[in-house]
């Protein structure tokens, strides 16, 4: 590779970096051609792009743009063969990586993950990012709290209402 095509590489890496916030460095070394491929169709199916990289080259692609974002810490995961995953959704490889390894697999496992300049470090970190919420499910939830009481008033006011309205028409007849 000369150096037009690493300069290339790099910028490319560079651009996706920076325009992703979840980013996850795994080893899927020992794993067979067939077991890769199976992951890379996982990935494809759930908009996970998956691709290897050459360690120093990731690395100068984040050193570009390492002040804004603080890869400085991702650094330490770039050791040995790399596989870098990027996703819009901030859970959806580490529940992609838990779904495949069902398979009594013990690869990929999990070097580091970059969860919008939060860093999880280490495999054991997959129970705590499988649990972390989209932003969708963020708002769902969200929406759900300030509609139960909302709920809850209206429901009030609307019995409330049917029980004065039967009061006022029992005193009408009362009356005549």
């Amino acid at each position: 590779m000369n150096k037009k095509e690493k300069n290339q590489i790099i910028q490319e890496l560079r651009e996706k970096f920076d325009n992703n916030s979840f980013i996850y460095f795994t080893d899927a070394s020992a794993m067979t051609v067939a077991q890769v491929n199976k992951l890379r169709r996982m990935c494809h199916q759930r908009g996970v792009e998956m691709s290897v990289v050459k360690n120093t080259l990731a690395r100068k692609a984040m050193e570009g743009i390492d002040e804004e974002r603080g890869f400085a810490r991702v650094y330490d995961a770039l050791v040995g063969p790399t596989a870098i995953m990027l996703s819009d959704t901030a859970n959806v490889p580490a529940k992609l990586i838990k779904e495949f390894r069902k398979d009594d697999l013990e690869k990929p496992v999990l070097k580091m993950a970059y969860i919008d300049a939060d860093i999880f470090s280490g495999d054991d970190a997959i129970e705590v990012l499988v649990a972390l919420k989209s932003k969708e499910e963020l708002i769902g939830d969200v929406l759900a709290l300030l509609q139960s009481p909302a709920k809850n008033v209206i429901s009030a006011l609307n019995s409330g209402g049917n029980t004065i309205a039967g009061l006022v028409k029992a005193l009408e007849e009362r009356a005549s």
